[in-house]
């Protein structure tokens, strides 16, 4: 009696959460979430990241930090091109020093953004203008300048990604008192809302677009905040998963989004806070 042959068909999924080969921007990536983030592309195989912020010499220790990893792919590299992302003129800019060293661009980390804190009746103008400019506008610019080199090496099978780094502040009630957030939770859901309509308008153009929504990670920015909320310790506390966010949290996560295991997932938001937005819920 011969063998019979099974139905079930197994593919191979070796290189669903590489990168190899690939090359990503990172905006604001000389510290913090977008340091992170770069260091997760680069030990997933990533061939290219840029590094962009505003001052070169944040931008060059980023990069040889960066360079000096030791589990980074033999010809891999962090280059630094510092530009300011929240005018157009900048990003214009940046698109132009980044064509001179490569003909696409695979990821892009829009990370870039700023934060502000003060009480509503007070809360000013200023606040907002900044806000809007850095965390919704150099977002859409950038992606908007970026797109030829976003869809040149582009297919249905191998699409490029956009992920946009916004906040639990964007989803929920950002920061009240003292030292409220009103412009930046309001920003924050303005650019989820973006995510997604470029989404839609750019998937057919071989472009994913999705949104992580972190909570509280210890970084410059947030230092304050977390601060005036008790410290590290106490957040951890507060949150059901009994953590705050480390580096290793935020660099899986967009390195997922980027990497093809990722590749039918298009205008989501992924919270990343251990369950703290679930928490304060509790009756």
């Amino acid at each position: 009696m011969g063998t019979a042959k099974s139905d079930v068909q197994l593919k191979s999924f070796s290189s669903i959460f590489r990168l190899d080969g690939k090359v990503a921007l990172v905006t604001g990536g000389s510290r913090g979430i977008g340091l992170h983030v770069a260091s997760g592309f680069l030990q997933a195989g990533c061939i290219k990241v840029y590094i962009t912020a505003r001052k070169a010499k944040g931008c060059d220790e980023a990069v040889a930090a960066l360079n000096s990893l030791p589990n980074k792919l033999p010809h891999a590299r962090a280059i630094s091109v510092p530009a300011d992302s929240s005018s157009v003129v900048g990003i214009e800019r940046l698109v132009v020093e980044i064509g001179k060293t490569t003909d696409h661009v695979d990821i892009l980390f829009a990370n870039a953004g700023a934060t502000w804190g003060e009480r509503f009746e007070t809360h000013p103008e200023v606040a907002f203008s900044k806000l809007m400019d850095i965390n919704v506008k150099g977002v859409f610019y950038t992606v908007q300048k970026l797109e030829p080199l976003l869809k040149r090496s582009a297919t249905v099978d191998n699409p490029s990604r956009v992920i946009v780094n916004a906040s639990i502040a964007g989803l929920g009630v950002g920061e009240l008192g003292e030292h409220a957030t009103y412009s930046y939770a309001a920003s924050k859901a303005a650019v989820i809302h973006l995510t997604k309509n470029m989404a839609v308008e750019l998937a057919p153009r071989g472009i994913l677009c999705n949104v992580v929504a972190p909570g509280f990670y210890p970084t410059r920015m947030a230092s304050g905040l977390i601060e005036l909320s008790g410290g590290v310790g106490t957040l951890a506390a507060s949150t059901p998963n009994r953590r705050v966010g480390a580096p290793e949290d935020i660099a899986a996560l967009v390195t997922f989004l980027a990497a093809p295991a990722s590749k039918h997932l298009n205008g989501i938001v992924i919270v990343t806070d251990g369950g703290a937005m679930l928490g304060r819920s509790k009756l």
